[in-house]
């Protein structure tokens, strides 16, 4: 349970930050931290197991069958990302704090933080495939809201999108790839797959799944050529930049490489698709760095080289560069984040990130100066700090794949750290020269605390940097024994190694370096150059932008050759649509070889030609006459109706009436929004030959689309049931396993109760539409006309009584047949519900009753009598019947069943006898909750509106002497 505390927590979190009022700053940052700290002490006591070689595990069932269930994996590199995730998170959100400005909409900051911060935990902890699909779309989302956190900035909204689109679109492949691999080993847990390698490998479709897989993280890593989002990606505020893209987004990719390793790597096409990769961003990145003047987006550039840098020590595929590799992830967090603190706290006390006005800070933030320098050295690999002894280790792996004829990777990680030194070099000349005046603040050093995530970062760089052997050794050891198992290889974490040919190339990189940045100072005015030699011309963004124009101009050609804002062209193109693409799936002829076993009944003709009339009359008065239209339609439901019942299915026939009740009632009220009916002096138009040429061709394409429904559901009703087939799975276990002999309702609320939990969303998501769409439509209460009053006045004259009476148009009906209406019906309502789990009922139908009463009351007592009198309140309805399924799911999850699994417990009560009440029961009832509340709130937004529209009372009608005229 602990591994689950770890994800729900920050996602519980994220909702109360969320509801937080907009100046309780400390409290939400109380609230984040610790949060974020708890996560990192259940984490730092599982070290316990996971130092010991175990993996802590725990699973939920949820589709066993099809191998899906909830699997929560914690093992070494699992542990070491989980504490990088959270130890950062924490120092990130102590930033956070001093540099969120209290005008920003702080709760949302960190609500959105907190959800990213789960999400990516969710990535690093899944021990299903499927599952870590979904938290990697997840952080995308995240990702999205925190990088347009300030999305009333073009360029923070412009790189939001853009980040989305990459990533998310890698996030697609990612799941096609997955479900090829889950496809290949025949199961998505991660550990059978990590023990597949072989037959993965030797699979034929090793290829494309690799290739899949690889664009997810390719995109997440910004890896060329998806490195365009992640400079862009800067407009986010400095606390997400720290996060996100030096310590966590960014580290999806190479972590999920780092996970599959075991199964994927060590082919050809593995080194070259990853290698050529990684080494294409890393020597881009670094080499575009330099010539960047935002703080930012040099950090940005220098960020793509480093991850270009652990790509290619993946793609090298050797146990030593595995090693590496993980290393340097760690060390790279740990500078990188720390100078995107820095690069904030600049920003942050002299309002710019421009280097080319940024001189002098060291006068006046010799602090701040002094750890940013340290943290630039750490990523410019000098001795003595963490950035130089993974540096090392990458140039001795890539002298490992070189040969004696071959020295291009080689020459490629001398040149990587060339630029790395030149770009490091620009970002400490901004604490050297002269100050200019014209700074847009007067710098100073920050609060404390807002410099602590910095110090504490700055000091892990020399502590690994001096004792890599005691401070970090463990830790690494742990993650890398988990990847490789006994294929570790021995390594050491000395500082010195004697003089040997990596310690030649960091020597050649520190010096090249420091020349290479002088010589382009001198030669080119680096710092008033505004473009990229070489590279300039090669610019992502507007490839980008062309494909994104190129897909948005594609889209408005083929919406204006096919798309139409008049609804009789749709339907006609989807009608055709659905006549002609089964023609091309299923043969036409086998659909006309019906059995010849059924029984011809002429009553069942008969009711059927009666409905068959309804629905051709009421396509006709459609034109003339709205409401005797609706009244047709409402014949042909109620035959439908009949229909089931002659069929044997009594729960159909009762939902259909109901149903056919309510839309009619609902509808009703919707017809006063449509525009007005043709009258006499215009029906000349309809005879017109071209109307009616329109209308033959209607009547034809609807007579052979209805023709085909009923020959498919003729044929499909003729047929025997199979034996062995779904049918009798449910005949037969639906008492022993569902505990009812309705078979109906046991499939609804049993076997398929996960999907009536989604349709009961939807419902309730339609019902909330309809209602925020309608609710400015609302009059005021006061200017709500009454069409239904409550007097107790007396008039002796007319020989009254004093008896409260209810005024319904001219009919004056006692309150008290209301009062008696209500309950009765809510009686009838509970008897469906109670028997509905053996005998035709349950908690839809008994929802649909209720509402039916609560219609009655409306349509006889009016909007205002029954507001004041039964306060409804249809919002807690849904509330209530959600919850209440849910709970249902979740309580047998707990109990360490599959979600929504069913049971029936026995009593024995006096009187009654033995009482058996199913789980089944309460979920049935949430059922009855959303339905009820949907179907008022819905009908109280249409009331309302129809109200408002006309300003006369919903139930009155027209006086005897007013003319004939008919209304909508």
């Amino acid at each position: 349970m602990l591994l689950l505390i770890l994800i729900a927590t920050p996602f519980i979190a994220s909702i109360i930050a969320a509801l937080m009022p907009a100046n309780a700053r400390n409290r939400e940052a109380w609230l984040a931290g610790g949060v974020t700290l708890s996560g990192l002490l259940i984490t730092s006591y599982l070290y316990t197991q996971v130092g010991a070689g175990e993996i802590v595990r725990n699973e939920f069932a949820w589709l066993p069958d099809y191998g899906l269930s909830i699997m929560l994996r914690m093992d070494g590199l699992a542990w070491l990302f989980a504490m990088l995730v959270q130890g950062i998170g924490l120092l990130v959100v102590i930033y956070a704090r001093y540099y969120m400005s209290p005008a920003d909409p702080v709760p949302r900051f960190f609500s959105f933080l907190l959800a990213f911060m789960a999400s990516m935990l969710g990535v690093v902890l899944s021990g299903n495939l499927i599952q870590l699909v979904v938290f990697w779309e997840l952080t995308s989302l995240t990702s999205f809201l925190l990088i347009g956190y300030w999305h009333h900035r073009a360029d923070a909204r412009r790189g939001a999108r853009m980040a989305f689109t990459v990533t998310a679109s890698g996030g697609l492949c990612l799941l096609v790839g997955v479900l090829l691999l889950g496809h290949i080993v025949g199961s998505y847990s991660l550990d059978v797959v990590l023990a597949s390698g072989d037959l993965i490998r030797e699979h034929s479709l090793y290829r494309p799944m690799l290739l899949l897989v690889a664009l997810g993280a390719l995109t997440k890593s910004a890896q060329f050529p998806f490195h365009f989002w992640l400079p862009h990606a800067m407009a986010a505020p400095t606390p997400v930049s720290a996060f996100l893209h030096s310590a966590t987004m960014v580290k999806a990719g190479v972590f999920l490489l780092m996970r599959l390793w075991p199964s994927l790597s060590g082919t050809p096409e593995w080194t070259w698709l990853i290698t050529g990769a990684g080494l294409c961003t890393m020597l881009i990145g670094a080499f575009v760095a330099i010539f960047q003047h935002d703080l930012k987006g040099l950090l940005a550039y220098s960020t793509i080289s480093h991850l270009g840098l652990i790509t290619v020590l993946l793609g090298i595929g050797s146990p030593l560069a595995l090693v590496a590799a993980i290393f340097h992830t760690l060390n790279h967090a740990t500078f990188k984040a720390s100078l995107f603190m820095a690069a904030g706290i600049i920003d942050h006390e002299t309002g710019t990130r421009d280097m080319r006005h940024l001189r002098g800070l060291y006068a006046a933030l010799p602090y701040t100066a002094t750890l940013a320098i340290v943290a630039s050295a750490a990523m410019a690999g000098v001795p003595l700090l963490n950035g130089f002894i993974s540096k090392e280790m990458f140039f001795a792996e890539a002298l490992a794949v070189g040969s004696a004829h071959n020295w291009g990777m080689s020459i490629a990680a001398v040149l990587m750290g060339i630029f790395g030194v030149a770009y490091s070099l620009r970002f400490i000349y901004v604490f050297f020269g002269k100050q200019p005046d014209d700074l847009p603040k007067q710098p100073h050093e920050p609060p404390r605390w807002m410099r602590f995530p910095v110090e504490f970062l700055v000091l892990c760089c020399l502590v690994v940097g001096i004792i890599p052997g005691l401070s970090i050794g463990p830790f690494l050891n742990v993650a890398v024994t988990s990847v490789l198992g006994d294929a570790t290889p021995y390594y050491s974490l000395a500082v010195w190694h004697g003089f040997n040919l990596p310690l030649t190339m960091s020597i050649v990189a520190l010096i090249g370096g420091v020349a290479f940045y002088i010589w382009l100072r001198l030669r080119y005015g680096l710092i008033q150059s505004t473009h990229v030699p070489l590279l300039g011309r090669f610019n992502g963004k507007q490839a980008y932008e062309n494909t994104m124009l190129r897909l948005s101009s594609s889209a408005s050609l083929l919406e204006k050759l096919l798309g139409t804002r008049r609804l009789q062209p749709q339907l006609l193109l989807m009608v055709v649509m659905l006549l002609a693409v089964p023609m091309l799936i299923v043969r036409p002829v086998s659909l006309l070889i019906l059995p010849a076993n059924g029984e011809f009944s002429w009553l069942f003709a008969g009711l059927w030609l009666i409905g068959a009339i309804c629905a051709v009359a009421a396509a006709w008065q459609a034109k003339y006459h709205r409401l005797a239209a609706l009244s047709l339609v409402g014949g042909v439901g109620i035959i439908t109706s009949m229909a089931f019942l002659w069929l044997s299915a009594p729960d159909l026939a009762l939902t259909q009436l109901m149903v056919e009740t309510i839309t009619t009632v609902l509808i009703l009220l919707g017809l006063r929004w449509l525009p007005p009916r043709i009258v006499p002096k215009e029906l000349s138009i309809i005879t017109s030959k071209r109307a009616i040429l329109r209308r033959s061709r209607d009547m034809v394409i609807a007579a052979c689309a209805g023709l085909a429904m009923a020959l498919v559901s003729y044929a499909a009703l003729l047929r025997g049931p199979s034996t062995g087939g779904i049918s009798d799975f449910f005949l037969t276990r639906a008492l022993s396993e569902g505990g009812g002999s309705n078979v109906v309702n046991v499939l609804l609320v049993d076997f398929r109760s996960f999907d009536t939990l989604g349709e009961i969303a939807v419902l309730a998501i339609v019902a909330l539409t309809v209602y925020a769409l309608l609710r400015r439509f609302r009059p005021a209460p006061e200017s709500l006309p009454i069409p239904a009053q409550q007097t107790n006045s007396v008039d002796p004259a007319a020989g009254q009584t004093p008896t409260q009476q209810v005024e319904t148009g001219y009919l004056k009906i006692p309150s008290v047949y209301l009062r008696l209406l209500l309950p009765i019906m809510g009686v009838i309502a509970a008897y469906f519900f109670i028997r509905g789990h053996n005998l035709p009922g349950g908690g839809f139908v008994a929802g649909l009753i209720f509402a039916v009463a609560i219609i009655v009351q409306y349509m006889l007592a009016g909007t205002q009598w029954v507001e004041t009198h039964l306060r409804l309140q249809p919002h807690r309805w849904i509330a209530f019947g959600l919850l209440i399924a849910c709970a249902t799911g979740l309580g047998a999850w707990l109990l360490g069943y599959p979600f929504l699994t069913s049971h029936t417990a026995h009593y024995t009560l006096p009187l009654l006898g033995e009482v058996h009440l199913p789980s089944a029961f309460i979920f049935d009832l949430g059922v009855f909750g959303v339905v009820v509340g949907s179907s008022i709130l819905i009908l109280v937004a249409l009331a309302h509106q129809s109200v408002r529209s006309h300003r006369l009372p919903a139930t009155t009608m027209a006086p005897p002497s007013a003319p004939k005229q008919e209304t909508n």
